[in-house]
């Protein structure tokens, strides 16, 4: 998000406001503002006037989990304001609330003529993305209803339908038009000397699908207690390391903002869960990879997550072949959606399976969920959905067919299907990118864990040794091709990818270290591979490179070429330390952990690529999500690593 633009989150609903609490509508630029709830935009103008005219932010809003700032009218050095107004807005599941207070600052009675101007567009976010894309939409049917205390939006566009209601306390004087489809809320206020007085405004969102209206608390407070709650539940009986309070303080943030990322789901039995979803403001939305790296990251503290991630995606599953979702039985889903785009086939998204290392992440958190906890209940009742996802890598994975697992360019979806999956994220040294048939390293690491966490669940849960030596032969087998095929002598390092000929796609890339993280590279060619990355061209001082810098491909401003992850640094560090190269697992924690110290103990999604050395400050990734369930859970990941060192 841009710095005018803040974020309330809660569940699966989010608010962007700006810094005096208005919501503009704008639908250009990279970060929209308004309130979203299942991919919709349920308030796409929220402007507050007073006597007809904006108010000027003596306060403007600062970052938390309530917005709240102190407006006055304009005017000059020679006239003092007539009054002020404290305004205070917070994010409920499924809703919005606001509380106006006007305070008068004169010996005198003032009259005060407040207006609240609100709209609903029920625009899908894939709308809003600057891709320049269109998307026809007939037949759609726009209703506004006066109510005696607010006014109601409704959308209907065939069998889809959405509102949006909005009311206040007291009720309005007046819902006038506007013109342009908005409703303005008018009241006027009559102030004794220095007196005050109180609105309270309530939006409740009712997207597609919904069963019933949201129960809207009825103050900000309310709702800020609620999300206090739900954040102590998280950090509750966490052992934060106390001799590294810098670290205690970055797993304390991760748990509380993922505790308000959790957005709803439903089991195979159709049974409601909580699943992490994967970031605001563009992913509020479960992601398979997202939400199996988080639940990993977190599984010593909290493995209630894992508990959750695992039947929804077991639930989601693909059982048949669909080419534009890029559908094949056994496949762990990429992106569930609900907007109205991808209802009506008009985005791939609904359930998109374009994703080569979801469905060996669910198999590895399916074995390291059974080993943490012990409970073999989760593993017995996803057997079937476990043998399907090994079944789907041995086969339309490409396993057995290309020895490696395989992902083709989606014409209609994601060019690239593994975690770097923007469009030139995958590259050889001089930027060029393959062509045909792509076989990523990392995925290759994830594929080699799944199958013997696999097969560890079939040999002392299932009972069934035939199938555990089966797989146990085939993680053999690819480790011994990967370090054949993949290796650069070159370089002491492992190409990023190979193309469809078995060439290297050179680049050398981050993606090493999670061949750490997955134990696929015998010892000497890991402490080679582990020491490589802490090399100034790779190690910015905060972080990990995504590329290491002086090949042509590097860009430090690049989504995926040079930029610097935190969960990919989480990965890596965890992979640092099984080879047992802690000092460096170390460095990289501390140079991760004073990147969230330098932002309010939290991490963004993804950073720049400058080195620490030449900028004493970690420099932001201008679209980075700010809330993202990967960098929230890499704390713990850290802790995990490294402990309170």
């Amino acid at each position: 998000m841009t710095d005018r633009h803040h974020l309330l989150v809660q569940g699966g609903t989010f608010a962007a406001v700006g810094d005096g609490g208005d919501i503009s509508g704008v639908r250009g630029g990279s970060s929209p503002d308004g309130l979203f709830v299942r991919d919709a935009r349920h308030l796409s103008r929220w402007q507050l006037t007073l006597d007809g005219a904006v108010p000027e932010a003596l306060t403007p809003v600062a970052d938390g989990d309530t917005a709240r700032c102190v407006l006055v009218p304009r005017g000059g050095r020679n006239e003092p304001p007539a009054y002020t107004v404290f305004r205070e807005q917070a994010v409920a599941e499924g809703g919005f609330v606001e509380a106006l207070r006007v305070t008068s600052n004169r010996p005198a009675p003032t009259t005060v003529r407040v207006a609240v101007t609100a709209d609903a567009d029920f625009t899908d976010q894939f709308e809003l993305r600057s891709d320049y894309r269109t998307y026809a939409k007939t037949g759609v049917v726009r209703s506004r209803q006066v109510l005696d205390d607010g006014v109601e939006f409704g959308y209907q566009r065939g069998e889809w339908r959405s509102c949006t209601t909005v009311t206040a306390e007291p009720a309005p004087d007046g819902v006038e038009e506007t013109g342009t489809g908005a409703r303005r809320l008018v009241w006027t206020l009559d102030l004794e000397p220095h007196g005050s007085a109180e609105l309270s405004l309530r939006v409740a969102a009712r997207p597609h699908g919904a069963a019933h209206e949201p129960d809207v608390p009825l103050s900000p407070a309310a709702a800020n207690d609620q999300l206090i709650a739900l954040e102590g539940e998280f950090t509750e009986g966490v052992p934060f390391p106390t001799g590294w309070p810098e670290l205690a303080a970055a797993c304390a943030r991760g748990l509380s903002d993922l505790a308000a990322l959790q957005v709803p789901a439903r089991g195979p039995d159709g049974e409601e869960l909580r699943v992490p979803a994967a970031g605001v403001p563009w992913f509020l939305a479960l992601l398979g990879r997202d939400a199996l790296l988080t639940s990993l990251f977190a599984l010593p503290y909290r493995p209630q997550l894992a508990a959750a991630t695992l039947p929804a995606l077991a639930a989601t599953q693909a059982t048949e072949v669909g080419a534009e979702a890029v559908c094949q039985p056994g496949k762990i889903v990429h992106e569930v959606r609900h907007g109205e785009l991808a209802h009506f086939g008009q985005v791939p998204y609904g359930r998109y399976y374009g994703s080569v290392d979801a469905t060996p992440l669910f198999l590895v958190l399916l074995g390291a969920y059974t080993e943490q906890t012990g409970d073999v209940s989760l593993a017995r009742r996803l057997e079937a959905n476990a043998r399907a996802a090994i079944g789907w890598m041995l086969d339309h994975g490409g396993l057995t067919s290309r020895g490696y697992l395989v992902y083709r360019a989606d014409g209609g979806g994601l060019a690239n299907q593994n975690w770097k999956d923007s469009p030139g994220a995958i590259c050889s040294a001089d930027g060029s990118r393959p062509s045909g048939p792509v076989m990523a390293a990392g995925a290759q690491g994830y594929a080699y864990d799944a199958l013997r966490r696999t097969a560890h669940l079939s040999r002392t849960v299932w009972d069934d040794e035939v199938y555990a030596a089966l797989l146990e032969q085939a993680a053999g087998d690819l480790r011994d091709r990967f370090q054949r095929d993949f290796w650069m002598p070159e370089h002491s390092f492992p190409a990023l990818a190979l193309d469809g000929d078995g060439r290297h796609v050179d680049a050398l890339a981050s993606d090493a270290g999670h061949l750490l993280w997955s134990g696929l590279l015998d010892k000497e060619y890991g402490e080679l591979v582990g020491r490589r990355l802490l090399e100034p061209d790779f190690f910015s001082g905060w972080g990990v490179r995504t590329l290491a810098s002086g090949q042509a491909a590097y860009h430090p401003l690049s989504y995926h070429r040079g930029s610097v992850w935190p969960h990919d640094n989480a990965l890596i560090t965890l992979g640092l330390a099984r080879y047992g190269l802690h000092d460096e697992a170390r460095t990289v924690a501390h140079a991760l952990v004073d990147a969230a110290t330098a932002a309010g103990h939290r991490l963004p999604e993804v950073l720049a690529g400058y080195a620490r050395d030449t900028h004493n400050e970690p420099v932001p990734y201008p679209h980075a999500c700010v809330r993202e369930s990967r960098s929230a859970a890499a704390p713990l990941a850290l802790l995990t690593a490294v402990g309170g060192a």
